[in-house]
């Protein structure tokens, strides 16, 4: 799959290998535990061991007493904590990509560590031990592992923001400590040599994945004057829905701005206002969003105004309840992605940044995408632009900490993840276009009308906004190893044409059986008992029934416009039919 963000995206998709990652540590922990046990170097780690325990002294033990605690459970969480606040409270401008990336390092170090002693079960050296023994496998050290991805991340950040002399001495002592807590946990007794080896060995390929995926700047379109709040640059020939080029002269009608105010700050909003005076769009009329009115009231000041633009700045949420009151009207929308997800930006390949979105859009096309409708026990009709989806992921939408979303943004949604893992299966049926119904069990469902989620996870990759057909999965992954095989597959942006249903009643399976892919115009879900359900992000009262329909083309959204190439990875498009393409990622 031509992935619709890549060069945004595809770091954040390394993510996905902390679950390999995981099961690889393990893997060989039951290698130095089973067939290389008895094999050399690992036969003479007893010897080790005891040679170091006789040779105890009084410094060497209190030098290797205070690594061991620096690298206890309680210190590396502590230290944590204080240097993701040191991070966000005392620089000028809060570094927050670089808290979560430390935060998150070693908080995954630790997942992988218990997920591994799950299965490697082996003893601790047959020597006197200094501390006391934790009811946990010695395979890997869990101190080491830690203490990697707290200094070891340290050292990153270091190395990134300081210069000369000083940055070699700081980065040097960092990158030391975890040698010196892999060394005094074989001191002290409480591991064999190889046990503090896979120790360094997981805490440093956490904090490779974790730092590539979240330190790596994005790659989006960078922002232009317009992003800055000046003038959008001029630019030659192109749509502009009107107007030739990005800067046309001239009113260009009225604009309503719908504004979520808490996603939508007051800086972000004067910017937006400048883009909109730039591109000709003086007569602005703004609406604020509640919880009460979503998208504010729109249906009336598009009226009262006579708009010619709507302008959405807020998340997929908002963007969905300004579409549901759009669609078929024919009045365009700009979409300015403010939120947590902003999963229709990206996948329709806007920019990061919100204002450059907005300059680059508005620099484009309108064209028409599809939206869906969703009818339900328990709630009004209603459209979504993303997915709609009922199980597991429904549940971690409703249950995500609202505190967490507005601190660490979609990984606030990894937390709320980890807390349905085990909740049961669920009995669905469902009928495609008319056709018999199909029984099934599954965790989740999921309809998109796109197909990548955060970090460009290709959930349902023949999705295509512009399709006129609905892409549907079934997840039902069944243990361990059901979600290692659909995590890979997912990773690997495996593609396998539409999924329509075969004579035999099944559509197209992957992953082991994993995933099951559906196609059609029109999906109906009936569920064996009440299942939580979710529209773009956005929680809906649970139900036992779901009924979505496209509207082929029922939404206009303004969208950037491709330069002309000739290559055969940009191939030559043109107006409405090169931003089409841009939508749909290929």
């Amino acid at each position: 799959m031509s992935n619709a963000h890549d060069a945004d995206t595809r770091p954040g998709r390394l993510l996905l290998l902390l679950p390999l990652q995981a099961a690889c540590v393990a893997g060989l922990g039951l290698l130095v535990c089973g067939p290389l046990a008895g094999r050399w170097p690992l036969s003479a780690e007893d010897g080790v061991n005891r040679a170091l325990a006789a040779r105890r002294g009084v410094p060497a033990t209190a030098l290797s007493d205070v690594m061991s605690v620096l690298a206890g459970t309680g210190s590396v969480i502590g230290l944590t904590l204080a240097a993701c606040v040191a991070l966000v409270w005392v620089p000028r401008v809060p570094r927050w990509r670089e808290a979560v990336f430390l935060a998150v390092s070693v908080a995954a170090q630790s997942a992988v560590f218990v997920l591994v002693t799950l299965v490697v079960e082996r003893p601790r050296p047959d020597v006197p031990h200094l501390d006391g023994a934790p009811p946990t496998s010695s395979f890997p050290s869990g101190h080491v592992g830690a203490s990697v991805a707290l200094f070891g991340g340290l050292a990153v950040l270091a190395a990134g923001r300081l210069r000369g002399a000083r940055r070699n001495v700081v980065v040097g002592v960092l990158l030391l400590l975890p040698l010196a807590v892999a060394g005094s946990r074989v001191y002290r007794g409480m591991h064999h040599p190889s046990d503090v080896v896979a120790g360094l060995l997981n805490g440093a390929c956490t904090l490779l994945v974790v730092a590539y995926a979240l330190l790596l700047p994005a790659t989006g379109a960078a922002p232009g004057p317009a992003a800055r709040g000046g003038p959008p640059a001029t630019r030659s020939g192109g749509g502009g829905g009107g107007g030739g080029g990005g800067t046309p002269s001239g009113a260009r009608g009225r604009v309503v701005v719908v504004r979520h105010p808490h996603a939508c700050g007051r800086e972000t909003a004067a910017r937006v206002r400048a883009v909109l005076r730039g591109h000709g769009y003086a007569d602005q009329v703004w609406e604020q969003t509640s919880v009460e009115e979503p998208c504010g009231a729109l249906a009336v000041r598009t009226a009262e105004a006579d708009a010619s633009l709507v302008v959405v700045c807020g998340g997929d949420g908002t963007v969905r309840a300004c579409a549901d009151v759009m669609a078929g009207t024919g009045i365009p929308l700009a979409i300015v992605p403010c939120g947590t997800g902003n999963l229709l930006a990206r996948n329709l390949r806007l920019p990061t940044d919100p204002t450059a979105a907005l300059h680059e859009a508005l620099s484009g096309e309108a064209v028409g995408l599809d939206v869906g409708r969703v009818n339900g026990d328990g709630f009004t009709p209603t459209r979504f632009v993303v997915m709609a989806g009922a199980g597991f992921d429904a549940a971690v939408v409703r249950d995500a900490s609202a505190r967490l979303k507005e601190r660490l943004g979609w990984a606030a949604y990894v937390v709320s993840a980890l807390r349905h893992l085990r909740d049961p299966r669920m009995r669905l049926s469902i009928r495609l276009d008319g056709a018999a119904p199909l029984e099934r069990r599954a965790r989740m469902v999921v309809i998109g009308n796109v197909g990548s989620l955060q970090g460009g996870l290709p959930l349902l990759p023949d999705a295509r906004p512009d399709s006129g057909r609905l892409e549907v999965v079934l997840l039902d992954p069944r243990g361990a190893g059901g979600w290692l095989a659909a995590v890979g597959h997912l990773a690997s942006g495996t593609r396998g044409g539409r999924a329509r249903p075969a004579p035999g009643g099944s559509g197209r399976r992957a992953a082991r059986g994993a995933l099951e892919y559906f196609s059609a115009a029109r999906i109906e879900l009936g569920f064996a008992r009440a299942q939580p359900r979710e529209l773009d992000g956005d929680a809906f009262p649970a139900g036992t029934r779901m009924t979505v329909e496209v509207e082929p083309g029922a939404l206009r959204v303004y969208l950037p416009v491709p330069a002309r190439s000739g290559t055969p990875d940009e191939p030559v498009t043109d107006g409405a039919q090169g931003a089409a393409a841009l939508a749909a990622g290929d």
